[in-house]
């Protein structure tokens, strides 16, 4: 079997499979329009987030998504992804709500450790503040189970208290999909549609439904220098420390967020066909691969959705 091959004599069992996996995220998406009253979709511009786009598509029709997009902004993106995630938002006619971490800094709500320090963790702070100002009662995001120990834990519907802050050991069961959807005032709701997914799952179905994502997601050359077993790109953020060699290498984004802690991997997938190839024999988690925060301590990830990260 080549690889010119493998795609097709896998299509009949993998789409049978996509087509389960879309229509339990195009559910939850529905039972979110009908159970709460301002619900909204968070949109990194991301490979997940532009996944449930597509399924909210589907659930709803083009340019009919009831809830708004938001969007929590470090500052320290990436261009190719928030010019990617306007454009998206334009093309769909949806709303599109940005909110920045460097308001809640002006604001005194966040305050920086030193001016090197990521602003990663400090969107939980910016997040809240915008549950707050619009009301939000849900929120829908794009994690999923196989990308790191703490999400394994999460509920399709996960609940947060007042404080907006997540109690693993007081979820609520989730049988037969009946969902437990009711709120205490100032409590909400993130609900993740796509939670039974996994990366080849989701690059199987962008290979199907041909989304256009950020170009950075795909084979580029790039200056990196190896840090931390990571390859840290090369950027105004994350300069090369003393002793360290830049290499310009053909890498591509497994995952995208705050530039100070994401790092690229060595590939040669120029499409979603090669992506799902090369998928299918890697055997780190794309966070593990590619986050510098998550390798803080085996916990870091539980201890920031805790406090309210997503």
């Amino acid at each position: 079997m080549n690889a010119r091959t493998a795609p097709q004599l896998l299509a009949p069992v993998s789409t049978q499979h996509l087509d389960a996996l879309e229509e339990e995220a195009i559910f939850v998406l529905r039972e979110v329009a009908a159970a709460f009253e301002r619900p909204t979709l968070l949109f990194s511009g991301g490979k997940d987030s532009l996944v449930l786009l597509r399924c909210a598509e589907k659930a709803f029709g083009r340019g009919r998504i009831p809830y708004p997009l938001l969007m929590i902004d470090t500052g320290h993106n990436f261009r190719e992804v928030t010019e990617f995630r306007d454009l998206r938002a334009r093309e769909l006619g949806a709303e599109l709500i940005v909110r920045s971490v460097e308001d809640s800094m002006k604001r005194g709500t966040v305050r920086l450790a030193h001016p090197g320090e990521s602003r990663n963790v400090h969107q939980s702070v910016t997040l809240l503040e915008a549950i707050e100002e619009f009301r939000f009662d849900a929120l829908i995001g794009g994690a999923r189970r196989d990308e790191e120990k703490a999400r394994a834990k999460e509920r399709i519907f996960s609940h947060r208290d007042s404080f907006g802050q997540w109690q693993p050991k007081a979820q609520r069961p989730e049988l037969w999909t009946l969902f437990n959807t009711r709120l205490q005032p100032g409590e909400h709701f993130r609900v993740f549609p796509i939670s039974n997914w996994t990366e080849l799952d989701v690059w199987q179905y962008i290979e199907r439904e041909a989304i256009a994502l950020p170009s950075i997601y795909y084979a580029h050359q790039r200056q990196v220098v190896e840090r931390k077993g990571l390859l840290v790109p090369v950027t105004e953020l994350t300069p090369p420390r003393e002793g360290e060699t830049v290499q310009t290498r053909t890498v591509r984004f497994r995952t995208v967020g705050d530039i100070t802690c994401t790092c690229p991997v060595d590939s040669p997938a120029a499409n979603a066909a090669e992506v799902v190839l090369e998928t299918l024999t890697v055997d780190v988690s794309e966070r593990g691969a590619t986050r510098m925060d998550d390798k803080t301590s085996e916990a870091s990830m539980e201890k920031r959705k805790k406090d309210g990260y997503f």
